[in-house]
């Protein structure tokens, strides 16, 4: 099996898990804040990367540092607090829809900041396409209700996520273990959650924490959603390069409508039918 082969196959593995987050996600909102989620889910996920290659990082040049800090910052600390105060003042349509481009200002930066990055019809044709199923799976499920500042705080989350891609791409090139780095990133993520948590607070209750459906949903979203995916992503980005493994973003929105159908039992209707047929062709065009 080729590297494009491992690539396609870990970016489709990754887009299923992200896909299916948000329902561990509602449950666990019911008990906890999304600060005190956010913080126990990549804590359980750097603890399970630690258990798989616990050997400390031995960093060739110390500049390497700061691109490791930067993912962090970018990916994990500020992504997900944007993204969860932009909830706070936006729907989940707003926010669905604005974070999925972030593949296209993945694509853009990379253009300007790496080598051998460059865009093509294809690529753009396929943006619009996603875009278009993305907003009629949203606005069935929820209508549209701009909120300026909620919005541009996911505006900003889609602008970090980019930023992590791109930084993750660099230093994949510094041939430093794929896995360890990973954990890096997530250790330095954590650490620089610690002003958030003085300012927002974090109680987490371990009676509700240690109830079973609580304690399932952690896991998974800690094991899977975060250590296990993170590692998946991490190397599809490494295998296909920027625009072709950020074009599979487009589908989670997809993944999101099925999982609520089986798992919630929320109806298809023709509306998310035809979002879901055009999100799809989308990420196809884009691999052209």
């Amino acid at each position: 099996m080729n590297e494009a082969v491992k690539g396609h196959l870990l970016a489709i593995f990754t887009v299923i898990c992200w896909g299916t987050t948000f329902i561990s996600t509602k449950i666990l909102l019911v008990d906890f804040s999304p600060l005190e989620i956010l913080i126990t889910r990549f804590v359980i996920g750097l603890t399970v990367l630690y258990m798989i290659r616990p050997h400390v990082l031995k960093l060739r040049h110390e500049e390497h540092r700061l691109y490791l800090v930067i993912a962090a910052l970018s990916g994990i600390t500020l992504y997900y607090l944007m993204e969860n105060i932009a909830l706070t003042y936006t729907s989940a349509s707003n926010v669905g829809i604005i974070t999925a481009t972030a593949p296209f200002f993945a694509a853009i930066l990379a253009r300007f900041t790496l080598k051998n990055s460059h865009l093509s019809g294809p690529f753009f044709i396929g943006f619009v396409v996603s875009m278009v199923g993305v907003i009629l799976i949203s606005i069935e499920s929820e209508g549209l209700n701009f909120n300026p500042k909620g919005d541009i705080l996911a505006l900003g989350a889609a602008v970090l996520s980019a930023v992590y891609i791109v930084v993750l791409k660099k230093i994949c090139t510094f041939g430093y273990d794929l896995i360890v780095v990973t954990r890096e990133i997530f250790l330095y993520g954590i650490i620089l959650m610690i002003p958030p948590i003085i300012f927002m607070g974090f109680n987490i209750d371990l009676i509700y924490l240690m109830e079973p459906v609580n304690l399932a949903n952690m896991l998974y979203l800690g094991i899977g959603a975060s250590a296990l995916c993170f590692l998946t992503w991490n190397f599809s980005t490494k295998f296909l390069g920027i625009v072709k493994a950020t074009a599979y973003i487009y589908a989670i929105p997809v993944i999101t409508v099925i999982t609520a159908y089986f798992i919630l039992g929320e109806p298809i209707t023709w509306m998310k039918t035809i979002g879901m047929i055009l999100a799809i062709a989308g990420l196809a065009i884009s691999q052209k």
